[in-house]
């Protein structure tokens, strides 16, 4: 029997890379990487993998951190 499990999905909007940039209008990765590692973490969530630079942000944790 083959094993099909897939990592957990990583959405963009879900990111705390993922910010909105006023210059262009729109949301934008921000994470400082170049562009074959961006074309590698766009080619893993076509492929229904888990973009490897996710980082999921929990406004809670930062709130935590402030008290």
């Amino acid at each position: 029997m083959k094993d099909d499990k897939k990592m957990p999905e990583s959405r963009c909007e879900d990111c705390q890379f993922y910010v909105y940039d006023e210059e262009n209008d729109c949301y934008v990765c921000d994470n400082m990487i170049d562009e074959d590692e961006f074309e590698r973490a766009t080619a893993s969530l076509r492929n229904g993998m888990r973009c490897p630079y996710f980082r999921f942000y929990d406004e809670y944790k930062v709130v935590k951190k402030q008290n």
